[in-house]
């Protein structure tokens, strides 16, 4: 066997391995949340059978059907309003682009180091004063448009051929048409990839909302998972199964984009 054949051997055995080591903590939420508390707490590593069991128990401790639909009504707005709001401003910085405009995206990019712990209580407070707590708005506005976002569409409309968009002019579109019927057709891979990351995020958003919802009907998800760690027991059988509820839409959506998502980080145009 030559040497470059024995490195490829050695090279795929590794990556095995880690691929191994990557899926192992997947398996195992949902091998335990078929198992009973006990058999979690042991380790078990086979399917048990005590999935029916802890499927009636987690409906009858806690709101599942609401926090899902809570979870998706938050996730769902805020994805399309930051995906409008956030493409309409990256285009304009490029298309429009000037130093006045870099100024400005160089401030973005400043926030992008200010975590939001530090603006949580002044947030909480303007929300508070608003009589917004418990609403939509409130759990939507703070991430509505983050400088990530911006800038990723900038980058992406640095790639958008400007013939096009004066061809569209001397056609007779205005510029908010040939944003809508250019820039977003010719862009939709990044605009998977963006809405890729900015679904997950909302869905797992937890800190923001477990500040500004104060009422159970409102709960999410991953509030309703942290809750069933609170008291002197933690059934871990139920537990597992609330964690795979609340994993399997974000799974199910970067499965179903994953190409989209891989193009649309590396800029490709289409």
């Amino acid at each position: 066997m030559t040497k470059a054949k024995i490195m490829k051997v050695l090279m795929y055995i590794v990556l095995t391995i880690v691929s191994l080591i990557s899926v192992f903590p997947l398996y195992w939420m949902l091998i335990s949340a078929t198992n009973k508390s006990v058999d979690v707490s042991r380790g078990a590593l086979l399917p048990g059978t005590a999935l029916i069991d802890n499927w009636k128990s987690l409906l009858s401790q806690s709101p599942v059907g609401t926090a899902m639909i809570n979870s998706f009504k938050y996730a769902i707005i805020l994805t399309i309003l930051a995906l409008v709001i956030c493409s309409l401003a990256g285009y304009g910085f490029e298309i429009y682009h000037d130093k006045g405009k870099d100024a400005v995206m160089s401030i973005l990019l400043l926030g992008m180091m200010v975590p939001f712990v530090a603006t949580m209580i002044p947030l909480f407070r303007m929300f508070s004063s608003a009589k917004l707590l418990n609403t939509t708005i409130a759990v939507i506005m703070p991430t509505i448009s983050t400088p990530f976002l911006i800038m990723m569409f900038r980058q992406s409309a640095r790639s958008f051929p400007h013939d096009i968009i004066e061809a569209a002019r001397i056609d007779g579109l205005n510029e908010i048409q040939i944003f809508f019927r250019m820039f977003i057709p010719t862009m939709k891979s990044t605009y998977a990839a963006a809405m890729t990351i900015t679904f997950m995020n909302a869905w797992n958003n937890y800190l923001w909302p477990k500040v500004i919802l104060q009422k159970e009907e409102t709960f999410t998800m991953p509030m309703l998972v942290a809750n069933l760690t609170e008291g002197y027991v933690t059934d871990y059988g139920v537990l597992m199964l609330a964690v795979l509820l609340c994993s399997l839409p974000t799974v199910i959506i970067f499965f179903l984009l994953q190409k989209s998502f891989a193009e649309g980080i590396t800029g490709a145009v289409k």
